[in-house]
């Protein structure tokens, strides 16, 4: 996992990890009983998942999705931190990522490092072939994703699987369990706006 800072400056994996910490210390508190019951409940390794509250390991985006959606909170909640107010301009050539274990699915932020958005948008971009599932978001959680390149198919809950090509566009309910995979001989990029209930 890397980041950068929208405003230029460096934000270091060892720096976004202590603000994974604290913000998952700052969801369930300090106690270990707290931090067992959600790894169980998560479905995660609760020596990982210690680690993590400790700041001492990075954790996946498969294993932050699943922190989140076990706490049914927003992802961004796990990496947000009190920041200045103001507007931020997010740079194309500053990098804010996060992948996943393979680097075949990668999702950059394209709102400020350490704020807590009622809104979540991100850039993702998925490697030719790549089949990305993602558990049920927290209820009332729904996604707009807009192809800015590529092709892919997404498949939602009982949806049947919808192809869109660059330029496509899809609104869709993310409390269910999705899968989307990216064709097989383009990458794929997306911009993705993930809405909760307000």
């Amino acid at each position: 996992m890397y980041a950068k800072q929208s405003d230029g400056a460096h934000v270091s994996e060892s720096d976004l990890t202590l603000v994974i910490a604290e913000r998952l210390r700052a969801h369930i508190g300090e106690g270990g009983s707290a931090l067992e019951k959600l790894a169980d409940f998560a479905g995660v390794e609760s020596r990982a998942l210690n680690a993590i509250a400790r700041g001492e390991n990075a954790p996946s985006i498969e294993m932050l999705w699943k922190i989140a959606n076990a706490l049914g909170v927003p992802f961004g909640s796990l990496v947000a931190a009190p920041t200045r107010s103001g507007a931020v301009v997010i740079r194309k050539s500053v990098d804010h990522i996060l992948s996943s274990r393979d680097g075949a699915f990668t999702s950059r932020a394209l709102m400020a490092f350490g704020r807590r958005p009622r809104v979540e948008v991100y850039e993702l971009t998925l490697a030719p072939g790549h089949l990305e599932q993602s558990q049920a978001h927290a209820p009332g959680t729904s996604e707009n994703i807009i192809v800015t390149k590529g092709a892919f198919e997404i498949t939602s809950g009982r949806e049947p699987p919808y192809r869109l090509n660059e330029g496509d566009a899809i609104h869709f309910d993310a409390d269910w369990l999705t899968r989307i995979s990216a064709a097989p001989d383009t990458p794929l990029d997306e911009r993705k706006k993930a809405a909760g209930s307000m």
